[in-house]
């Protein structure tokens, strides 16, 4: 069955955060489970497209424009390749260099595990560069991520012994005022509090846009306007004064010219931003998210007219504070005791 070509976006950033793929061609019938997963049947002929979700030491995931995922298991014949080139060559690649982020084309047959065994994978060699630059960054991502849950799990901790002093304190208070009363007000205010930092801890992980900003760029251009610069200064200084704050930055261009090459533009364009900001302004790299490229996609204006054409070739820069972090700390009111 032959689906018709497109193409998605897939997020990065940190994540962590989608790259963009073309067509998902199947060469026989498969089955896809409500859940979003695909199981292929045994024997089963198929090629598909789409962008590698997870990375597993002999497997791979594989999600393509619908959202559907296929399991591709690698085995020692599976051929490695960027697309050819002159003569249709192309360059041979390990099995290691298949990274989250990357899109690829993958064709192979079914086993019993409803996996693909990959015979033949293909990719460009520009797709190859975006995916580990995402994998450069993702790691120290996902290290903070690491961090993160330590530290959840020692507040946890933290919390769990304060609240058996809250009982052992509630204990010694009846017994010594009989004012059982003022007690409980206590514990319900530090049981309040222990809530309030569980909370507060929970948002670690979600941030909100403070700021979003755009700058727009000449036709087939990449370089920074005046403009352009001062409205980044202004966005360089809030990030600067805030906390616990992280960049998003994202390239587009407008409909004119080819896919691939609108593709390449909007993402010089997104490094340029990224390199102003950087250089300019000291704006850490880990303070910022993966750049990405959506070419022509997600347009803010109409493509047939001057006006709209120009509005789409932009950068957008949003300005994202974690709620966790820039949350008030709680406090813990004593209740008040009406006892002798």
């Amino acid at each position: 069955m032959v689906f018709t070509k497109f193409k998605f976006l897939s997020p990065v950033v940190i994540a962590t955060c989608l790259l963009i793929s073309s067509a998902s061609l199947v060469l026989a019938q498969d089955t896809t489970n409500p859940a979003g997963s695909r199981n292929v049947v045994s024997g089963q002929k198929m090629k598909i497209k789409g962008v590698v979700t997870r990375r597993d030491a002999d497997t791979f995931t594989v999600r393509d424009q619908n959202g559907v995922d296929t399991v591709v298991r690698l085995d020692s014949a599976t051929s490695v390749k960027t697309h050819g080139g002159f003569m249709r060559g192309g360059t041979n690649y390990a099995q290691t260099n298949i990274l989250r982020g990357l899109n690829l084309e993958v064709e192979g047959n079914g086993n019993s595990n409803g996996e693909l065994v990959a015979k033949k994978i293909r990719f460009n060699e520009s797709d190859m560069r975006t995916a580990r630059a995402v994998e450069s960054r993702a790691a120290p991502l996902e290290e903070r991520a690491s961090n993160t849950e330590t530290k959840l799990s020692q507040v946890e901790a933290n919390a769990q012994r304060l609240s058996g002093q809250i009982e052992e304190l509630q204990a010694v208070s009846n017994a010594a005022r009989g004012g059982a009363k003022a007690a409980q007000e206590t514990a319900d205010a530090a049981v309040a509090g222990v809530n309030a930092t569980n909370e507060r801890i929970s948002a670690l992980d979600d941030y909100e846009p403070q700021t979003t900003s755009a700058v727009n760029f000449k036709t087939g251009s990449a370089v920074l306007s005046p403009e352009s610069k001062t409205a980044l200064d202004d966005i360089a200084t809030k990030a600067l004064n805030a906390k616990g704050y992280v960049l998003e930055v994202t390239g587009f261009a407008d409909s004119r010219g080819g896919i691939n090459y609108n593709r390449e533009l909007s993402q010089r364009r997104a490094d340029a931003v990224i390199r102003y900001l950087v250089e300019s302004h000291n704006i850490p790299l880990r303070r910022i998210v993966t750049p990405f490229g959506y070419g022509e996609s997600n347009p803010v204006a109409d493509n047939t007219t001057k006006e709209g054409r120009a509005q789409n070739r932009r950068v957008e820069i949003k300005l994202l504070v974690n709620k966790g972090l820039t949350a008030p700390a709680p406090t813990m009111q004593r209740g008040s005791s009406s006892g002798n």
